[in-house]
């Protein structure tokens, strides 16, 4: 009987030579549908920067307040990440404690060192205005939710329709998609 096929990870050669091509301290936006692969493009791009500054990574699940934060952890990271760190204001972002469902420590951004953003909003109102290379993922409806569930070990589970509600809501509304240089459609 012959093998299932191995899905392939997108390519993520065009991704990485707009990184090398844009300004010093780049911005990289990464959003699309939870389960998509935002984080595991994320992390992809971590290990391979092609420039010599090392990037921040900020991942909108530490900052979403709660499971029915999309919007609000959105803008938390546009006005206090993106526009503060475009104007040379002090930058950063307040993470999300989901043991205790409160907000917690704040986390400074570095203006001197490239960031990437990835997460559900990531493209929000006008983030991409405030990006060097922007990034939309996605994957089979099937695929993402098994991974979302099976991720969080059962934590997702009981708000996944909740999440899955303001994710359409968003994509409706906004057309993130729309906005990204690159889309990767991942296995």
């Amino acid at each position: 009987m012959p093998a299932e096929p191995v899905p392939a990870e997108p390519d993520i050669t065009a991704v990485l030579a707009a990184i090398a091509d844009a300004p010093r301290n780049a911005v990289v936006l990464i959003d699309g549908p939870s389960g998509s692969g935002k984080s595991t493009l994320a992390d992809r791009l971590l290990a391979a920067w092609p420039t010599e500054a090392a990037p921040q990574l900020l991942r909108l699940d530490d900052v979403y307040p709660g499971w029915g934060g999309l919007a609000a952890g959105a803008e938390q990271m546009r006005t206090g990440l993106l526009e503060a760190r475009a104007a040379g204001r002090p930058a950063g972002w307040r993470r999300w404690d989901w043991a205790s469902l409160a907000p917690a420590e704040w986390h400074e951004v570095a203006t001197d060192r490239p960031v990437i953003v990835e997460g559900c909003g990531a493209l929000a109102g006008d983030a991409a205005a405030h990006a060097d290379v922007t990034v939309w993922v996605s994957a089979d409806d099937t695929v993402r939710k098994r991974r979302a569930l099976e991720r969080d070990a059962g934590g997702f589970d009981a708000h996944w329709d909740e999440w899955q509600a303001q994710w359409e809501r968003y994509e409706a509304a906004e057309h993130p998609r729309g906005r990204a240089q690159f889309v990767l459609e991942a296995a």
